[in-house]
C-alpha cells in the first residue's frame, strides 16, 4: 500500500511564495496520477493541480492557472506544487492524492499539510 507525506506547508505572508513535496514510500507510484487538493474545514476538497505519470500532461483550476506549478520527480517518488503569489483566501489543508490507472480515481492521500497565508 502506497502512503503519501506531504510537506513543505507554514506560515506566509499574501504574495509570498510556498513549495509543497509529496513523497511516496513505494516506486509504483511513478506509475499514477497524482494531484493536489485542498480543503477546509467543513468544505469539500477541491483539485488545484493534477500531473499525470510521465509529467506530460498538467491541469489546473483556475484560481491558481499562472501562479502554481505542479511537478515531479519518479526518481525521487516525489510530486511537488510550487505555489506564488499566494492569497489569503488560499489558508487550508492541502493534500496530495495518487490515481492508479487500474482503479479511474483518487484512491489514496496523505495526511496533509497546513499552508496559511497572513494578509
Amino acid at each position: 500500500q502506497v502512503q503519501l507525506v506531504e510537506s513543505g506547508g507554514g506560515l506566509v505572508q499574501a504574495g509570498g511564495s510556498l513549495r509543497l513535496s509529496c513523497a511516496a514510500s513505494v516506486r509504483t507510484f511513478r506509475r499514477d496520477t497524482v494531484g493536489w487538493f485542498r480543503q477546509a474545514p467543513g468544505k469539500v476538497r477541491d483539485l488545484v493541480a493534477a500531473i499525470t505519470w510521465s509529467g506530460g500532461y498538467t491541469e489546473y483550476s483556475d484560481s491558481v492557472k499562472g501562479r502554481f506549478t505542479i511537478s515531479r520527480d519518479n526518481a525521487k517518488n516525489t510530486v511537488y506544487l510550487q505555489m506564488n503569489s499566494l492569497k489569503p483566501e488560499e489558508t487550508d489543508v492541502y493534500y496530495c492524492e495518487g490515481r492508479r490507472f487500474e482503479v479511474g480515481r483518487y484512491d489514496y492521500w496523505g495526511q496533509g499539510t497546513q499552508v496559511t497565508v497572513s494578509s
